[in-house]
Parts: C-alpha cells; sequence; structure tokens
C-alpha cells in the first residue's frame, strides 16, 4: 500500500522559507524538541494507543463533549467566536478541509465543533508536544494524531548550510542527526491505518491541506496537499471546506470566523487514480477559494495581550 503522505511528496515541492533571525531560532527549539525524550515518549505512547483502534480497542479519551466545553470556556474568554454555516456539517464521517494561519486553529474549531461525530486532528508532533503542558493537556484530551516530519525551515538550513553558510554547518548537522524526515514508511502506514480506521468506525478527521500555516488573510497556500482528498476517496466520505478567518494575528477579544462550505462528495475507489485524486483536490480548491473574505481588513486599534496570544502555542 502506497502511503498518502508518501504520494503528496513525491509529487510537490514548496518553495523554501527565508532565513531570518527568528526563523533559525524556532529550528534550534525545533531540533531541541526532536531530541527531547518527553516528546519522544508521548509520540511513542499516543501512536501505540490509536494503533489499537485498528485491531478494535477504543482509544481512551474524554467525552467530546467534555472536551468542548473545557475548550469553548476557553477560546470564548480570549476572544469573539463567530460560525457561519455550522448545520452545513453532516453527522455521518467526513473530514473537516480547514485553511491553518495559526496554531491555535485546531483548539478553535473543536470548542465549536459538533460532538458527533469525534473529530481527530492530524498535526505535527513537535509543535504538539514542545511544551509540558501541551503534552499534559493533549494527552487528557485525546483525539490527536501526531505527524513527525522535518519542517520546511529546517530543510532551508540544510540548503543554506550546503550553500556556504558556515554559521549554519552545526545547526544542519544537528537537523540530519536528530529530526525525523518523515519519510519513515513504517510510521506512516501507521498513521493511514489509523486515520481510515477512525473514519470507518463513524469519526470525523480536521486536516490541514495547506500542509503549513499560512502567511495572510484571505489567501490559501498553493497547491494544496493531496492526502486530504485520498483519504476521503479511499474512506468513501465526504470533505467538508472550512475557511479560518481572523487568526493570523491574535489578540484579547478579536472576533474569529469559522466559515464552513458545503460538504463534497466524490465516489469511493480503494486504490484512486492520479485523475480522480487531481479532480477531487481541484473542487476542494475551488470550494475554500469561494469561503474566503474578498476584502478583509485587520482591525486597528489597541491590541492588548497581542504577543502573548500570538506566541502561547508555539
Amino acid at each position: 500500500m502506497t502511503s498518502s503522505h508518501q504520494q503528496e511528496n513525491a509529487t510537490e515541492s514548496e518553495t523554501l522559507p527565508v532565513l531570518t533571525a527568528a526563523t533559525i531560532k524556532r529550528v534550534q527549539e525545533g531540533v531541541a524538541a526532536a531530541g527531547d525524550r518527553a516528546i519522544r515518549y508521548t509520540i511513542e505512547e499516543v501512536l501505540h494507543r490509536l494503533e489499537a483502534i485498528t485491531q478494535e480497542h477504543p482509544e481512551p479519551r474524554v467525552n467530546a463533549s467534555v472536551r468542548r466545553l473545557v475548550l469553548r470556556s476557553l477560546i470564548h474568554t480570549l476572544f469573539k467566536v463567530r460560525v457561519e454555516h455550522l448545520e452545513r456539517i453532516p453527522q455521518q464521517p467526513a473530514i473537516l478541509a480547514a485553511n491553518h494561519l495559526h496554531h491555535i486553529d485546531p483548539l478553535l474549531l473543536l470548542a465549536e465543533l459538533p460532538t458527533q461525530p469525534h473529530y481527530y486532528i492530524l498535526g505535527d508532533a513537535r509543535t504538539l508536544y514542545n511544551k509540558w503542558w501541551k503534552r499534559f493537556i493533549l494527552r487528557f484530551a485525546g483525539g490527536v494524531i501526531p505527524l513527525e516530519r522535518i519542517w520546511k525551515e529546517e530543510v532551508a538550513v540544510i540548503e543554506a548550510a550546503k550553500a556556504g553558510r558556515e554559521d549554519l554547518i552545526d545547526l544542519a548537522t544537528a537537523i540530519k542527526q536528530t529530526v525525523p524526515t518523515g519519510a519513515d514508511i513504517h510510521t506512516l502506514r501507521q498513521i493511514d491505518r489509523i486515520v481510515l480506521e477512525i473514519l470507518a468506525t463513524g469519526d470525523g478527521m480536521i486536516l490541514f491541506p495547506e500542509g503549513r500555516l499560512g502567511n495572510s488573510e484571505g489567501k490559501l497556500h498553493l497547491p494544496l496537499k493531496r492526502g486530504t482528498v485520498i483519504y476521503a476517496l479511499r474512506a468513501g466520505v465526504p470533505i467538508v471546506p472550512v475557511i479560518l478567518i481572523g487568526t493570523h494575528d491574535l489578540y484579547l477579544r478579536k472576533e474569529l470566523t469559522i466559515r464552513v462550505g458545503e460538504p463534497l462528495y466524490f465516489p469511493q475507489t480503494t486504490r484512486p487514480k492520479r485523475q480522480e485524486v487531481d479532480v477531487a483536490l481541484e473542487a476542494l480548491q475551488n470550494a475554500m477559494l469561494a469561503l474566503l473574505p474578498t476584502n478583509y481588513q485587520e482591525p486597528t486599534g489597541i491590541k492588548l495581550l497581542r504577543y502573548f496570544l500570538n506566541h502561547m502555542l508555539w
């Protein structure tokens, strides 16, 4: 079986980010997280627990209503939240495909989504588990599938070192020695089994098909990754396009919007052909683009707790 992640990695490439001082600092923190024993243990424990789903053993997890209540209490204390067309989300297993502007996006969605089906999120392991309090909360709440992969910023460091940046040679070496590339076939197939079993047993998935954080409101980072539609085609579930508005730059009591589109339905196929994937991906891309705000204006005025709220989940 060919992994969904393998397929998209083999067919898509991205422009590498510019290496600023802040970018290099984030890479250094990422390398430290990759070698952290507590993070490694958490990833292995969670994947082992999720793997049991494929053997018909339910994952121990908090009730979805409790999870939503806790997250909603936190989110609504800090922000104003507007949800448009929540009724479009079907009560059957589905994949919610959302744009991604900030690390708070998964928490915002879980705070507002219906509790049935129970939604899982596929997210970057080091971002999810890089702080002890995140590990504590996520192990309690469940519903997260940690994905290990090399960051584009780390690839940029490696390429810059090859090109002659002597100040980055040690960091590039540490990346190669410490950071998983995301190409481990065993782990990729394990994650594929987990995702497909989650959908087969009646639960849903939240995926971010851009594959990275966006740079600005009202835009998508294109092309979208193929994994989202490959999962939908193989599982025979609809994709619900979702657009988040306002989360790129956070401050106290800012209005954040969740805009839900009409579900997209495709014929199920266990081995999606390239043309079937391309057709579904184009439909998803067009649906998400149609939901984007056309004239977004960032509010002006005093922005309380701006730095704290923008960095608390890094």
